[in-house]
């Protein structure tokens, strides 16, 4: 459900390991099972399947029916099945994996019990996380992101979890693309003024509201530069809204000739905007909390002490009476050693091959590809 024409984090991984897989494990077939507006199979290994669309869901689609999702993924034959979906796709991916005996792994990329709390109230978290555990205790082995989930996941009551950060296309995110001049005439503005950027949906977690707070606290010369989390927000002071960007190069164009990338979600799963702000060699401001916690230091910027405005402004502040490219660079130079997307895709391969027994997914083989 978490694959739409406007999709993040989640999507980019996808097509990443796709991509990453063709090229460096050829003897292993991925397929891409995803909602579509029709059913539609082609040669790019992408299996689209009718799904209703969500109302106000930003493109976002809801498959119905577990038997049918189940039927599709069991009928290619998997060697393996990655679900990254808590709702229908994944409750169909365990059937599959039933039907084709072979294991079936859950990503989780999401804490849809701590959603549901933030858009219905507290009531409606306890529920929601009973049905999650429940189903992710199904799963062969559990993989998060982040140390975050991972605990969020244990405290639902779910084990075996195994933790494998996501990562960055370092090509495509990268200090080079810095035009600062450029976007300056672009936004219209003068030399000296410091612009902070965010780049991603404009969901109610992700807290846009309080870094347009905090840059109109701090006034003159921030400003506030949201590439697609603006849409269908009144006109702020200091907040300049940029349509959503699909192609990941324009995405990267534009942060790395910010100042710096802010973001204030303090519940964010791991926030892979951020590392593609890291590789761009730009310092990032976030909340001390989170996954982005674990991948923010102080080495390449700086975390506020809580989601609230005044503290997000004062971070943004200490971080500005810091050397700001020295950060940006020590941020790009994490970022290649420890987060590129071929070192993350080789231990998920690992994993791939400890379970199915295969050693196809731990090296390459000239070999008919496994599904």
């Amino acid at each position: 459900m978490l694959f739409a024409p406007r999709s993040g984090g989640v999507k980019r991984y996808l097509l990443s390991k796709k991509a990453w897989l063709e090229a460096n494990r050829p003897s292993v077939a991925h397929t891409l099972v995803v909602p579509g507006a029709k059913h539609r199979a082609d040669s790019s290994g992408i299996v689209q399947l009718h799904a209703a669309k969500l109302p106000f869901g930003d493109g976002y689609r809801w498959p119905s029916s577990v038997r049918r999702w189940g039927a599709w993924v069991a009928s290619m034959n998997p060697t393996v099945i990655e679900a990254g979906d808590p709702y229908t796709p994944g409750q169909g991916a365990l059937e599959a994996g039933q039907r084709a005996g072979c294991p079936v792994v859950g990503f989780c990329h999401s804490d849809p019990a701590g959603l549901a709390a933030l858009h219905f109230g507290e009531w409606a978290k306890k529920p929601v996380e009973k049905r999650w555990a429940k189903l992710f205790s199904q799963f062969d082995r559990v993989v998060s992101p982040s140390r975050f989930i991972a605990r969020r996941l244990e405290e639902a009551g779910v084990g075996d979890i195994v933790i494998r950060p996501l990562g960055v296309e370092v090509g495509t995110f990268h200090p080079d693309r810095r035009d600062r001049d450029w976007l300056l005439k672009k936004l219209g503005l003068e030399a000296d003024a410091r612009l902070l950027c965010f780049a991603g949906r404009p969901a109610k977690e992700k807290n846009v509201d309080v870094l347009i707070d905090a840059v109109q606290r701090l006034g003159a010369p921030y400003y506030l530069v949201l590439v697609g989390a603006g849409a269908g927000m009144p006109a702020e002071d200091r907040v300049i809204s940029l349509p959503y960007e699909k192609d990941p190069k324009a995405v990267a164009r534009i942060i790395a000739s910010c100042d710096a990338f802010v973001h204030a979600n303090d519940k964010e799963p791991f926030g892979l905007i951020v590392l593609e702000a890291m590789a761009c060699g730009r310092p990032v401001v976030g909340v001390d909390a989170g996954g982005v916690a674990e991948t923010v230091d102080l080495s390449v910027g700086q975390l506020a002490r809580s989601a609230d405005p005044a503290d997000y402004a004062e971070a943004v502040e200490a971080l500005f009476a810091r050397d700001v490219e020295a950060l940006g660079q020590a941020a790009r130079v994490k970022t290649v050693e420890q987060f590129a997307w071929g070192r993350v895709f080789e231990d998920l391969s690992m994993l791939y091959g400890e379970l199915s027994g295969r050693s196809e997914f731990v090296r390459p083989q000239e070999t008919a590809p496994l599904n």
